[in-house]
């Protein structure tokens, strides 16, 4: 899981982290340039992620969640689920290439989906 966290880090210009996240808030597995400790980043958007299924699925029967892109000043996350318990989380400068995200975000998801 290790080298396709990395690998989906150096593919995304402007990435800088990425994690497998429990929705109970954990980290499964996780990769970042530099020493940074990503469990805050996970812990928050996981519960941002349970708002979001509970909103789309339940309040507005919109059904699964797909994404979720979360855009500040300095750092923006893109989520994407892996299946009901998981989600991969790519953590992003203010000038990532989201297009980049999108797309092999989703192809590491459907790889890391196999995996769990």
């Amino acid at each position: 899981m290790q080298n396709l966290l990395s690998e989906l880090v150096a593919d995304v210009s402007g990435a800088w982290g990425a994690a497998i996240g429990g929705l109970d808030g954990l980290v499964v597995e996780s990769y970042a340039n530099a020493s940074v400790d990503l469990s805050l980043l996970v812990a928050e958007h996981a519960g941002l992620m349970r708002a979001v299924n509970q909103a789309y699925e339940v309040t507005l029967s919109g059904g699964a969640s797909r994404e979720l892109f979360v855009r500040g000043e300095r750092l923006s996350a893109y989520l994407v689920p892996i299946h009901h318990d998981f989600f991969l989380m790519l953590a992003l400068d203010g000038g990532a290439n989201l297009g980049q995200a999108r797309l092999y975000g989703a192809e590491t998801a459907r790889k890391l989906e196999e995996t769990l």
